[in-house]
């Protein structure tokens, strides 16, 4: 991509720069010529797709696909793919309902190759849909490629807005859905001063640790809280200042230092009005 977002600091504070620029940001980043030229060529040749096979086979239309769920790595793949796609979502046992990253369960429902006689790639709307979602994705890599945490913030923001929105599965469910996505959970991890050590945890236990330290921290153990934008602005700014106390140093565990970056990131919010 031509096109580099501005980040001018780390930390809090660069993280709510980035907040009052980004739709700017990301309108320029959308001109950049090669994601035009990506656009374009999924406009002029998806509806050409009614298989599995045929995605997988076009490699140019396969990395659009890919790419609006975040699955930009399994490019070559192609044989695991084309059996996420094939088998679909409403089946008993698909492959993408065993796995525990969901976003293969969602590329999988999204195209709709294994559920429907028809799929999804012949509906008007659905280039739209994919495209707005690839693009998304691809703005919050060019942001990661200057600052990791800020592009784990972008992606904790998009995925909760889905997931705390989603009254058809329990709290428990949701959680899991956390834990099984690793950009969200380590945003979760870090926020809530929990090791990594966590992750070797019996998953009955990780998930009653979430809940009891998220209680504590938020005054609330649902994942539903979520949909409030005041909870994820908490949310990530508890994760920045770790994750920035830990770069200078810092043990995670260090209350001080992390109440002292709290105290500054509020002190810098209420100077400049944000």
């Amino acid at each position: 991509m031509t096109f580099s977002p501005v980040i001018p600091g780390t930390g809090y504070a660069g993280w709510t720069f980035l907040q009052r620029t980004k739709n700017a940001q990301a309108a320029s980043f959308n001109k950049s010529p090669e994601l035009a030229r990506d656009e374009t060529y999924f406009r002029e040749r998806i509806k050409s797709v009614k298989t599995a096979d045929d995605l997988v086979g076009d490699r140019r239309l396969l990395k659009v696909a890919l790419g609006a769920f975040g699955l930009d790595a399994d490019i070559n793949s192609k044989a695991f793919i084309r059996k996420v796609l094939t088998d679909g979502t409403l089946k008993e046992g698909t492959l993408s309902g065993r796995l525990a990253d969901k976003q293969y369960e969602k590329l999988s429902a999204a195209f709709g190759f294994g559920d429907f006689a028809v799929p999804s790639t012949q509906l008007s709307d659905f280039p739209d849909r994919i495209l707005n979602l690839y693009k998304t994705r691809q703005f919050e890599i060019a942001v990661g490629a200057q600052n990791n945490d800020f592009r784990l913030s972008l992606s904790a923001e998009r995925e909760l807005a889905d997931l705390s929105a989603n009254r058809a599965s329990s709290e428990d469910t949701k959680w899991f859905r956390i834990l099984g996505s690793a950009p969200l959970r380590q945003v979760f991890q870090k926020a809530l001063g929990l090791s990594s050590g966590i992750a070797g945890a019996d998953l009955d236990r990780q998930l009653q640790t979430f809940k009891e330290k998220a209680e504590r921290v938020f005054g609330d153990d649902s994942v539903s809280q979520f949909a409030d934008p005041a909870k994820v602005d908490q949310l990530v700014r508890r994760f920045l200042v770790r994750s920035e106390a830990d770069s200078l140093g810092t043990s995670a565990g260090s209350g001080a230092m992390v109440l002292q970056m709290l105290q500054q990131s509020s002190a810098f919010l209420r100077a400049n009005r944000f």
